[in-house]
């Protein structure tokens, strides 16, 4: 990957000791749904680390890398069998560092590292920061041998700032590994399955003996399956319970979950297998992606999918071929007291959209077409939507084809009407830039569609902006300060949302503050026929009301100096004016009268016209306090110009003076 950056790891509805597979960060619009499907994530705010932590398991070897971890500028390498929860021990190690009575250090980063590729900004970790590098999707040796020339680089960065890094390493590459770091390699064993699962039953409360567990296929399953895959199980009890469809008991409910786990792959091929026509396994297929949605919705989207599809309307007239319910029950579909449709088992809509994307390569440009179009049937709700998007996005992802929900999130974008975003847009975008393997392909899609697209839409570029401020301001913020900047210098109300929105993001972090500050002194240095948009946007982000609490004088410093060395020279005014009001109210501030001076690098035009902007504020209203200010600024100003430490009139200077 050519471009990526620092990754802010965040994860709300990770499972515990998660291995291979993927997952989602999934938030902003409809996140509140996630919530409610169990949609699985991999966003990790402290909160949600917390939430991690009350169900993870150790495995075997844990207490010995967090040992090693302890030391400042430590870097401990993890090694493991897929499944054995690499990952979330990763994330649990470095969970430990930076706690304060339940809550972070101010300013201490807890983020991921892109695995290979020249960062967008380069890496600058400090005191106690804590960061995650996961190599485990690698699978061939020249990606591996790029990663760990990243990584020499990473290590000696982290041991010089006293940082803390734990490096997740793929499996079946051992021979691969560099000699070097064999002493930083911990193995980690794998966790006892039916731990796992019996501390996910806990912590949702499921009412169950120790005995309950005694069955010995689940036995099986916890001694074989992935981390992942016992998490998933402990989802599905829960789901169980939650239908109020599968009993009142604890085995009635295990037994739907078992059921779901291990059966629905081989029932949905037999099914599909018995159904031959066309008609039938549309349905089958509609109503596993509009599960839950009203049943007039479903036949509206199953004969748009047989439209799609191209397949041939039957000669004769409906009323003569078989009625709708008919074809539900022959198909095990139930139609619920509010109209709306699911299918009998549990899990089974998922079990059917998974064989239909992984045994029908070729109608999957259709269904995305489909979707497209069905997404957006009159009498959805939101939720319905949303769960139609993350259901295609799933399956994409899950097949490869990263560009089939990209090309639905600028399809949906463009066909937004005034300012507010496309749900589904937005929804998909979150789905794909949180994906563990497709992430990054998304973060990369995004910088082309803002940095080298000249015919960017409105639409798409709010759907930017959102999914910038909601998802990667949270994960990747180096990133999303460079998709920001792009889109904030360019014309139109759009990039005044944006910049608004990165102008917010930078206020709130000082790292961001001086990372957006020097990017832009760099542009408007770099690009001098180009560099108003730079500097009128540097010189909003350099107000008072924008910087940082206290005041990063070193920072303001910087901007200033690239603000008063080159024009347009009437953005000084407001900016100027803006610290004398600040001076004015808060004594405290006054720091900024000897730094602006000094920005101006004794420069005799600038420091007049500083003169000028001041002897105009003092004037437009009579208030002592601006007078003092003023007075105070002035003396500044003579120090520099004339090597005097102060005036004896401190008032204005005449116009013959400042000649």
């Amino acid at each position: 990957m050519t471009e990526q950056d620092r990754v802010t790891v965040n994860d709300p509805r990770g499972p515990v000791n998660n291995g291979e597979g993927h997952q989602y960060v999934f938030y902003g619009v409809g996140a509140d749904w996630m919530n409610r499907k169990g949609v699985e994530s991999l966003r990790i705010t402290r909160e949600d680390r917390v939430r991690l932590a009350d169900r993870f398991v150790p495995p075997v070897g844990y207490r010995v890398a967090a040992d090693r971890l302890e030391k400042p500028g430590s870097v401990v390498l993890l090694e493991g069998p897929p499944g054995s929860g690499r990952r979330a021990a990763a994330i649990m190690l470095l969970h430990g560092f930076g706690e304060d009575g339940g809550a972070d250090k101010e300013g201490v980063r807890f983020e991921e590292l892109p695995v290979t590729g020249k960062d967008e900004n380069p890496l600058v970790p400090g005191m106690g920061d804590r960061f995650l590098l996961d190599l485990s999707g690698i699978a061939d040796e020249e990606t591996y041998d790029k990663a760990q020339r990243c990584l020499a680089m990473r290590r000696s960065q982290v041991q010089e700032a006293g940082a803390h890094m734990v490096v997740v390493l793929p499996s079946g590459m051992e021979h691969a590994h560099p000699p070097d770091l064999e002493l930083h390699t911990v193995r980690l064993g794998r966790p006892r399955g039916v731990a796992v699962v019996t501390r996910y039953l806990r912590m949702d409360r499921m009412p169950f003996r120790p005995v309950d567990l005694g069955n010995p296929d689940l036995q099986h399953l916890c001694d074989r399956s992935p981390m992942r895959e016992l998490a998933r199980l402990a989802g599905l009890v829960r789901a169980a319970r939650g239908s109020g469809r599968f009993g009142a008991d604890f085995a009635g409910w295990l037994d739907q979950a078992m059921h779901a786990v291990t059966d629905r792959a081989g029932e949905v091929g037999r099914q599909v297998a018995a159904v031959r026509t066309a008609p039938e396994r549309a349905l089958l297929l509609a109503t596993a992606m509009f599960e839950e949605a009203r049943a007039d919705i479903v036949y509206e989207a199953w004969h748009g999918l047989m439209k799609t599809v191209r397949h041939e309307e039957e000669a004769t007239t409906e009323l003569a071929r078989t009625d709708f319910g008919e074809r539900l029950v022959g198909l095990g579909i139930e139609r619920d007291p509010d109209g709306r449709l699911r299918f009998e088992r549990l899990a089974y809509a998922d079990a059917v959209r998974t064989y239909f994307w992984a045994n029908f390569p070729g109608v999957r440009d259709d269904l995305r077409d489909w979707i497209g179009r069905a997404a957006g049937l009159r009498g959805l709700t939101t939720d319905d939507r949303v769960n139609v998007v993350v259901r295609f996005g799933e399956r994409a992802l899950a097949v490869g084809r990263p560009d089939h929900l990209f090309d639905l999130v600028a399809h949906w974008a463009d066909r937004a009407t005034g300012t507010p975003c496309d749900p589904r847009a937005v929804a998909a975008l979150e789905l794909g830039l949180g994906h563990e393997r497709f992430g990054g392909w998304f973060r990369k899609r995004m910088y082309e569609c803002v940095a080298r697209s000249s015919s960017l839409s409105d639409g798409l570029a709010r759907v930017l902006t959102t999914a910038c401020v909601q998802s990667l301001s949270a994960t990747h913020p180096d990133q999303a300060v460079v998709r920001l900047h792009y889109l904030a210098v360019k014309k139109g109300e759009v990039a005044r949302e944006a910049r608004e929105a990165l102008l917010d993001l930078a206020s709130r972090d000082r790292r961001l503050y001086r990372l957006l500050i020097d990017r832009l002194r760099d542009r408007a240095r770099r690009e001098p026929h180009g560099a108003e948009p730079h500097l009128q946007l540097l010189t909003d982000l350099l107000r008072s009301d924008r910087a940082p609490d206290p005041p990063p004088w070193p920072d303001l410093f910087l901007g200033w100096e690239a603000v008063f060395s080159q024009p347009p020279t009437e953005l000084w005014n407001p900016l100027v004016s803006n610290w004398l009001n600040a001076v004015a109210g808060d004594s405290t501030r006054e720091m900024a009268l000897d730094v602006m001076v000094g920005a101006t690098r004794g420069r005799a035009a600038a420091l007049h016209r500083l003169y000028t902007i001041a002897c105009d504020w003092a004037g437009s209203a009579h208030h002592p306090s601006r007078a003092a200010v003023a007075a105070l600024f002035w003396q500044y100003i003579d120090h520099v110009q004339y090597g005097r430490t102060e005036r004896a009139d401190a008032g204005p200077r005449t116009t013959e003076e400042t000649r």
